[in-house]
C-alpha cells in the first residue's frame, strides 16, 4: 500500500501563523501577530526566528522567506 503525499508548498500566511503557534513565546516575543498578514508581515518576523529561535525555527524562517519570494511572482 502506498500513500500518496503532495509536495505543494504552503503559503506565507499559513507559515506565519504556524510560526506564532511554534515558536511564539520563545522567538517571536516582541512581535504581535495579525489577522492577515501580507508578505511583508511575514519576512519581518523572520530576522527574530533566526536570532532566538532554534534551528527548527531558523528553517521555518527560510520557508516563510522562499513563500514571499513565490508570492511575489
Amino acid at each position: 500500500m502506498t500513500i500518496e503525499t503532495t509536495d505543494t508548498p504552503e503559503d506565507y500566511a499559513t507559515l506565519y501563523r504556524r510560526a506564532f503557534e511554534q515558536f511564539g513565546a520563545r522567538a517571536l516575543w516582541s512581535s504581535k501577530a495579525v489577522a492577515e498578514p501580507t508578505p511583508a508581515d511575514a519576512l519581518a518576523i523572520t530576522q527574530s526566528l533566526r536570532v532566538e529561535g532554534d534551528r527548527d525555527a531558523r528553517r521555518l524562517a527560510e520557508q516563510i522567506e522562499k513563500a514571499c519570494r513565490r508570492a511575489s511572482l
